[in-house]
Formats: structure tokens, C-alpha cells, sequence
């Protein structure tokens, strides 16, 4: 597999497979900052980056599958709270994960999974902004 691929237009970029394992790579830490700065949030503490890794990536699945069905058929709730039933949706697809995985990630109290959800999404924001995006845009060269 080739790191630096270059286009048609003779335009260098990570590989696509690359690309998403640094996404994945910088929302596990930020996945494992957030589960620091809450007693409610708990992972498996033996093996706490292969398991927030996972979280992950199973977030980012249900992201892709569930959470669009879950936003078209809650739209007109979403319009009335004006966007803010979009983190109950967010706090649902983590909740979700929480189940999926058992005893290896546990959220405890309801009301700090809408908290953490928000700040995953802004911390996510963030790492993606100042981190991600500049690695990537690093490899690319016209």
C-alpha cells in the first residue's frame, strides 16, 4: 500500500486508508481526554486505547448507518429545538456504543452523557482542525 498517491492532475495525497486512520487515530485521543475529565464515563482501564480505538471506530460506523436514518425521522423535533435534539441524537449513537461494547465502556448518568457528547463533538472540532487537517494537508504538494 502506497502512503503518497499522485493523481491524474499530478496532485499528491494520503491514501484514503491512511487518511481515515488518522482521523480515527486523533478522535481516540480525544475519546480518551473526555473519559479522563469524567468519573460518569468509564473505559476498561487495562487496555483503555484499544478499547476507546474501538469505540471509535464502532461511533464512526453507526454515524454512518444508523444516525442518518435517526436524523431524517427526527428532523421536524430537530427544527422545533431549533439543533439541539441533534446532541440527544449524538448522546443516543454513544449510548448505543456503550451497549454494543458491555462492560468495557460505561456511561453512568444520563445527564453527562448529553455533556460529554457535546464536548466529544467540540474537542473533535478541535483536534480535527489544529491536528488532522494539517497533517494532511502536509503530504499534499501541486
Amino acid at each position: 500500500m502506497r502512503l503518497v498517491i499522485i493523481g491524474k492532475d499530478n496532485i499528491a495525497r494520503l491514501n484514503k486508508v491512511i487518511e481515515w486512520l488518522i482521523y480515527m487515530v486523533g478522535y481516540t485521543i480525544s475519546f480518551i481526554l473526555i473519559s479522563q475529565l469524567f468519573g460518569t464515563f468509564q473505559i476498561n482501564s487495562k487496555h483503555i486505547i484499544f478499547y476507546s480505538f474501538i469505540a471509535v471506530i464502532l461511533i464512526y460506523i453507526l454515524n454512518k448507518t444508523i444516525k442518518p436514518i435517526i436524523f431524517k425521522l427526527t428532523l421536524p423535533l430537530t427544527g422545533i429545538t431549533m439543533g439541539l435534539f441533534y446532541f440527544v441524537i449524538n448522546a443516543g449513537i454513544l449510548k448505543l456504543t456503550d451497549i454494543i461494547l458491555m462492560n468495557k465502556l460505561n456511561f453512568t448518568n444520563i445527564w453527562s452523557l448529553f455533556f460529554i457528547a457535546i464536548l466529544l463533538a467540540v474537542t473533535n472540532v478541535v483536534i480535527e482542525s489544529f491536528i488532522i487537517k494539517p497533517i494532511i494537508r502536509s503530504f499534499k504538494r501541486k
